[in-house]
């Protein structure tokens, strides 16, 4: 069992209990999974894909699904069909240690780094955070990037608000901004 699933059961959900005041155990809001996500432009070459792919599979540990285009646009020049992105879908142990690498090694290392904004929440509890540069991570080998990432990883709590959400993630020492 991973370390944050421990804290999890040891110390968050009694204090979440207590806190909010819940009389079941199955109404204490938990990290149900983490979505990592990221969009490939069209004009970049397959190269680029294939990166994206690697830089994904050292983050999460498996390998990511690639999503193609519903519709044409032709503004974009996309077509219906063509590969946009690729998404990986973490759950149990594998999200929990995603989780711990996130919050206690990714985050420490961004330069002037004051919290993650508040304001990623959907009013339902699930979170959303944009990532500009997969560099934070330290499974990424900087040498091996030769084209820029970002990624949008979502948080999908239990939770029922977001009130709910941040107090979870709170406790799960996620560093939001003041």
């Amino acid at each position: 069992m991973s370390d944050m699933k421990k804290v999890y059961n040891e110390v968050v959900r009694p204090a979440l209990m207590k806190k909010m005041g819940y009389t079941n155990v199955m109404q204490i809001p938990k990290l149900k999974k983490i979505v990592i996500s990221t969009g490939i432009s069209t004009k970049m070459d397959k190269d680029a894909f294939t990166e994206a792919r690697n830089h994904i599979m050292a983050l999460a540990g498996q390998y990511p699904v690639v999503t193609k285009a519903k519709k044409n646009v032709a503004n974009f020049k996309l077509r219906v069909g063509q590969n946009v992105g690729l998404m990986v879908t973490l759950r149990g142990d594998r999200m929990y240690q995603f989780y711990d690498r996130l919050v206690h090694n990714a985050f420490p290392r961004v330069r002037d780094f004051r919290g993650a904004p508040k304001k990623g929440f959907d009013h339902v509890g699930n979170y959303n955070l944009g990532v500009p540069d997969v560099s934070i991570f330290t499974e990424i080998d900087l040498d091996k990037i030769k084209y820029p990432l970002g990624l949008n990883i979502t948080m999908v709590t239990s939770a029922k608000t977001d009130a709910e959400a941040k107090e979870l993630l709170s406790m799960l020492d996620f560093p939001f901004a003041h």
